[in-house]
């Protein structure tokens, strides 16, 4: 993993300096030449790079140089940290001019009292970091800078013995091993700490080896670590959050277009918006399933150009993927994946097929989503609980590692998907309703269970629509529940507490205690329809349905087959859905060409 950050820097120059690090400055005091104060500018976006001083800034006697938090820059009283940025500047103005302009500021009473008072009108908070800007230059930014603190900073490093020597994991050189890793930022949205995260860490005597201690356990050089942590801050940036966690990936080639990357058109993130499935009519694909269309077809066609023996530029031959969350200031690798890209695309192709389901109004294919949401569908249902992206990251961390590690290497689903698929279902059908329709199971839970029933035991006879030749009865049990919740419904459009309601739950776990009653009850709605067309086409449903079952009605279904009847009754729910508007719509029609005449 290491050596694969090391190289990815290399690849796009991400390079950095050892002991310097971007950061955002929010406030510049502006001075001119003769040291007087000229007044605050305002920043905040654009990053510099700045000379870092590490963990040493985390005690209470030193602070970063040049760039540091106004509250350590100008305490109410003096400090050890004010001090040491003082001098730090002092030291550094014996090279460089405007330096000696800031020193001369930081000198004079009033000008640090007029400095401290814009910087208060600006709003600047104590933990927003501060810098200099003398007249159109920042101090920063001076070519002196970096000569003079690659220089400055070696009495504030341990000093090296010559038994200290190591080979370094990353380059494989004898080097002095990094006593302690500079943090890595960008894991604070997912558990990390606000000042950065540890990517190696032998605090504590559980983490170490062999007798060794501390970075013994794993030396790495402080220059191949500054690529290493460049890297990691770099893709951190732009990385989605999947489940609670940061989700890393690069390539070991760079993409020709950001289009075509593959991996995150499938894993990338979603904000808080609602996935409505259009029952009533086909509408206009989304944006964000016009992107996955899109780099789908770009990955077809990188792929494709491989297979057929024809050059692609820039098509990448390896992947790689971090999931990366925060725990107690350490960067916590929930998992590290690498392999194959011409793979990793057959094992997305084969993802985007197992998922392809109708849609409730028995129209088309559902339209993809964002893996984030079909992650949602898997928590428990709750009326009055909102965070749901605090609870995606509470109630299934080690779930969704799983679920996207088996989408990668094309590898069975856990059984936890489909025991969470069932259990969403079944509390979703025991919900009230508003008689206007059938209640009809959750199209991201039958397509986690289609997912989970191919893979884990392969079902291959599973369509996206219903399939009368399917040869299990669980199947064909749920389609008959559909079939007698959709009777009743057109006999009793007004009923308060449906069939679905009373017996789906117990007809998916014990059918052959439930179809009996069923039945029953059927007779009467049929009565209700008093012989009409409709009662005809759901009598003849329901004996061709019956045939298939057969004679024997199983007394309990097992987790494979509750899915089996799950899936049965989503897919006849649509395909009934569909007849019922297309009726509907020829009725309409005639109607028209009536009037017409």
């Amino acid at each position: 993993m290491l050596k694969a950050l090391y190289e990815y820097a290399e690849r796009m120059n991400l390079t950095s300096p050892p002991g310097f690090a971007e950061k955002t400055i929010k406030a510049f005091l502006c001075l001119a030449e003769d040291g007087s104060f000229a007044g605050v500018r305002i920043d905040g976006v654009n990053p510099f790079l700045c000379p870092d001083i590490g963990s040493l800034a985390n005690g209470t006697d030193k602070s970063n140089l040049l760039v540091e938090k106004f509250g350590a820059v100008f305490p109410e009283k003096p400090t050890a940290k004010s001090r040491f940025f003082r001098e730090g500047l002092k030291d550094l103005s014996a090279l460089e001019p405007l330096a000696e302009v800031c020193c001369k500021a930081m000198d004079n009473p009033q000008c640090c009292e007029e400095m401290i008072a814009a910087l208060k009108q600006h709003k600047i908070l104590p933990a927003d970091r501060i810098s200099f800007l003398v007249g159109s230059a920042y101090l920063v930014e001076c070519d002196t800078v970096k000569t003079w603190w690659q220089s400055y900073r070696l009495q504030f490093q341990r000093p090296g013995k010559s038994d200290d020597a190591s080979r370094c994991l990353i380059t494989g050189e004898l080097v002095s091993p990094l006593a302690t890793v500079p943090k890595t930022s960008g894991l604070s949205v997912v558990g990390g700490h606000p000042s950065g995260d540890a990517l190696i860490c032998f605090d504590k005597p559980a983490f170490c080896s062999y007798g060794l201690k501390k970075s013994a356990n794993a030396p790495v050089s402080e220059e191949a670590f500054a690529q290493v942590k460049v890297a990691l801050d770099t893709l951190l940036k732009d990385a989605p959050i999947l489940a609670g966690m940061k989700f890393v990936h690069w390539y070991d080639k760079p993409l020709p277009k950001p289009d075509e990357d593959v991996i995150r058109s499938v894993f990338g993130t979603m904000q808080e918006e609602n996935e409505e499935e259009d029952d009533e009519e086909e509408s206009a694909p989304e944006e964000d399933s016009a992107v996955i269309l899109q780099a789908k077809r770009a990955a077809d066609t990188l792929v494709g150009s491989v297979n057929s023996g024809q050059p692609a530029v820039g098509l990448p031959s390896r992947y790689f993927i971090l999931l990366l969350s925060g725990v107690k200031g350490r960067v916590m690798v929930r998992r590290f994946t690498q392999g194959s890209y011409e793979e990793l695309k057959a094992n997305l192709d084969r993802w985007y097929a197992e998922l392809r389901l109708v849609n409730r109004g028995g129209t088309d294919d559902r339209k993809p989503i964002k893996l984030t949401a079909r992650f949602i569908a898997l928590l428990k249902r709750e009326k009055t609980n909102k965070k749901i992206f605090e609870r995606l990251s509470d109630e299934i961390p080690s779930l969704s590692v799983s679920v996207v590690h088996a989408i990668i290497q094309g590898t069975p689903f856990p059984d936890a998907v489909a025991v969470r698929a069932l259990q969403s279902i079944r509390s979703q059908m025991t919900e009230d309703s508003d008689g206007s329709d059938t209640i009809v199971p959750d199209p991201i839970c039958c397509q986690w269970l289609k997912v989970w029933l191919i893979r884990n035991k392969k079902e291959v006879q599973l369509m996206p629509e219903y399939n009368p030749n399917h040869p299990n009865p669980a199947y064909h049990i749920g389609a008959m529940v559909a079939v007698y919740a959709a009777l009743q419904l057109r006999a009793y459009p007004d009923v308060n507490v449906t069939v679905v309601q009373r017996f789906f739950a117990s007809a998916q776990q014990a059918p052959a205690l439930v179809l009996g009653r069923l039945a029953k009850m059927s007779t009467h709605h049929l009565a209700k329809l008093e012989n009409s067309a409709a009662a005809k086409a759901y009598a003849a449903r329901l004996a061709e349905i019956s045939t298939r079952i057969g004679d024997s009605i199983p007394t309990v279904l097992e987790l494979h087959e509750q899915s089996l009847f799950a899936l049965g009754y989503y897919q006849m729910s649509a395909a009934l859905n569909r007849e019922r508007r297309e009726a509907s719509a020829k009725k309409n029609e005639s109607s028209h060409s009536d009037k017409e005449e």
